[in-house]
């Protein structure tokens, strides 16, 4: 369990992190994780990354331990950040750090890959950054923006539910092995009488699109104590506007608005919904006001973008019998 005080609970914020969503890829194409939400990503990636080369990175992350070096993901520093973000804050892991992370995965016996950081901490993380970096360029950036509406979506919704019930009713809605009660954050499995107490600032709340469905909460991240979890709506992430809308929900809506809430399964920009269907932003516009309007579409401003994302009405509306898609 996470102990939090007042001060601690108010510093408590969201992050997501491409880099983040680097790792769980490279995770998932090792093996390591539930792979049937992404079993589109997957072969689309497998070939990406049949050339690529990570003798630094692959070995710390994919392996035969419970775990791997937490410090490979620093706790974000902002809201967003980019990948040069994540990388960087990496880089500047002490080289202390290093050597308790890689001991607390490898015990005295570290494989070669993991040997090798712990005796040059510095190089051994330009290395790792720079394959780092080229995994996230050849297998989630060309995914980013969809990946990335996704998370803000999420953090949108977790948002108003912390104004709507405080912390319990946020907590218990990331996921439901997790409790906050008497200033104290339980998740289900774990020993009642371990207690972390988190690094000073709160903890950061990273939603994971490609990370695994349970949720992860490490004190060892370098900076923050991170409690990781999966993303509202990550079922639909590859799927959405894959196969077209059901006859009877064409015929209720018509064809363009019928598309419109199909492709809303995963929450998108209405930029992302004119260049995916090929119409002009302006016909997005008026038929997302009449969507909202009758409550099948809602709409969260994350920074400066709009997103756009089915209510629960609308997802009832689209998995119904009568207006589902017609199995093929």
């Amino acid at each position: 369990m996470v102990d939090l005080d007042v001060t601690e609970l108010a510093g408590t914020r969201f992050a997501v992190s491409p880099l983040a969503e680097t790792i769980a890829g490279l995770q998932l194409l090792g093996g390591q994780g539930a792979t049937e939400p992404h079993l589109r990503w997957l072969r689309w990636a497998r070939a990406e990354a049949a050339t690529l080369s990570l003798p630094a990175a692959w070995p710390l992350l994919v392996n035969d331990r419970p775990t791997w070096p937490e410090f490979l993901l620093p706790a974000p520093d902002g809201f967003a950040t980019t990948i040069d973000d994540d990388l960087a804050a990496l880089r500047r892991t002490s080289a202390r750090q290093v050597r308790a992370g890689l001991t607390r995965v490898f015990g005295d016996d570290p494989p070669p890959a993991a040997a090798g950081l712990a005796a040059r901490p510095a190089a051994g993380l330009r290395a790792i950054t720079a394959e780092l970096r080229t995994a996230y360029d050849r297998l989630i950036a060309p995914h980013w923006p969809r990946i990335r509406a996704l998370l803000d979506a999420d953090v949108a919704h977790r948002a108003a539910q912390l104004a709507a019930g405080g912390a319990d009713r946020l907590f218990a809605g990331l996921h439901p092995d997790l409790r906050w009660r008497d200033g104290r954050l339980t998740l289900a499995g774990r020993p009642a009488d371990r207690v972390i107490r988190p690094a000073p600032g709160g903890l950061v709340l990273m939603p994971c699109a490609l990370g695994p469905a349970y949720v992860r909460i490490r004190a060892s991240t370098s900076t923050r104590t991170t409690v990781r979890y999966q993303a509202r709506g990550v079922g639909a992430l590859w799927t959405a506007g894959a196969r077209p809308p059901g006859r009877a929900l064409v015929r209720l809506l018509g064809r363009a608005r019928a598309d419109l809430l199909e492709a809303l399964r995963s929450p998108a920009t209405g930029a992302d919904l004119a260049r995916s269907l090929g119409v002009t932003p302006s016909a997005v516009a008026q038929h997302l006001r009449i969507l909202r309007e009758t409550g099948l579409v809602a709409r969260v401003r994350s920074g400066r973008r709009v997103l756009y994302l089915t209510t629960a009405l609308g997802q009832a509306l689209l998995d119904g019998p009568e207006c589902g898609t017609t199995p093929e």
